[in-house]
């Protein structure tokens, strides 16, 4: 039987995160969203691009939760994105009834599925959709590290004129401007960035990959990225239904790894048939652990905003 990937919410993110799963005929997916027609139209659309594609992968648009029953994976891209003059706050408890509403409809549904969870503020989300399961941590896991270390990957190999592939990137903590980039696990064919680039040339590469997600807004004016970020989701899918037990960042519920207790942080994660199969924990200088913990603290402010 082939494996049944639900994508919440049909917007780019989310449309494309389809594409790309159907594209590697990795599973069937049913794109699912509120707005009438939209996911359907989406959904028939990429169907009928699977002959060319020469992939038996079966989508379906829908706006009915039963049509998502018995899904293996299912991916969370739905929430509003921050509009002008709107705070942080807002925002944060508008994605949070959302997100509520969404992760309750798709448990009734598939109460052995695992969550990947995309929708921003990302790390708050996470725990939202964790407490709201109830399900273990192995199967609650947040996007944000492939996405960032993907970001780093690519100013790294630009600046080096070398192939993406020789390139490898570990970006930490929270999905945002606390995030933890380390240049020290940060390789190039093995050889550590440290030994290729100077100083002020990393810390430029890293306020980039900080600013990642900024500086494609400010191009789009009315949008946000979704090619990398809803591949990064794939990859994590990918990793999942294959049993890879490929290592990678990603939003993690930790209970005393790193130090920090019952949050969602983003750590090196092994991911496999069972979800979150381990935290590697990784030796940090002091300065790298400080900078985790202030990230992890911001997480904590925003989940004490909506009460997870």
């Amino acid at each position: 039987m082939r494996k049944k990937v639900t994508i919440v919410g049909a917007g780019n993110v989310g449309a494309t995160a389809a594409h790309w799963i159907a594209s590697k005929e990795l599973a069937d997916v049913v794109l699912i969203d509120v707005v009438e027609g939209v996911p359907q139209g989406k959904g028939l659309d990429l169907l009928e691009a699977m002959p060319i594609e020469k992939r038996d992968s079966h989508i379906l648009g829908s706006n009915d939760y039963a049509d998502t029953a018995n899904s293996d994976i299912v991916v969370i891209t739905a929430g509003i994105p921050r509009k002008p003059g709107m705070s942080r706050d807002d925002l944060l408890n508008t994605n949070y009834k959302i997100m509520s509403d969404v992760v309750g409809k798709v448990v009734a549904h598939s109460p052995e599925c695992i969550l990947i969870i995309v929708s921003n503020p990302l790390d708050a989300m996470a725990q939202a959709a964790f407490k709201q399961a109830g399900f273990n941590r192995e199967r609650v896991i947040g996007m944000a590290g492939v996405l960032d270390s993907a970001r780093f990957r690519t100013f790294i190999a630009e600046e080096l004129k070398v192939s993406v592939e020789n390139v490898t990137a570990f970006v930490l903590g929270g999905h945002g401007d606390t995030m933890v980039p380390l240049p020290r696990y940060s390789t190039v064919a093995g050889i550590p960035i440290t030994d290729l680039l100077d100083a002020a040339t990393i810390e430029r590469l890293v306020q980039r990959t900080r600013d990642g997600g900024a500086e494609i807004v400010k191009y789009l004016k009315t949008g946000s990225a979704y090619y990398a970020p809803s591949a990064a989701a794939v990859e994590m899918v990918e990793a999942i239904l294959k049993d890879k037990k490929k290592i990678l960042p990603c939003a993690a519920y930790l209970q005393g790894e790193y130090g920090i207790d019952g949050l969602y942080v983003g750590v090196p994660c092994k991911l496999g048939s069972r979800g979150l199969e381990q935290i590697i924990e990784i030796k940090l200088t002091a300065e790298e652990q400080s900078a985790l913990q202030k990230s992890a603290d911001a997480v904590k402010e925003l989940c004490a905003v909506i009460g997870v």
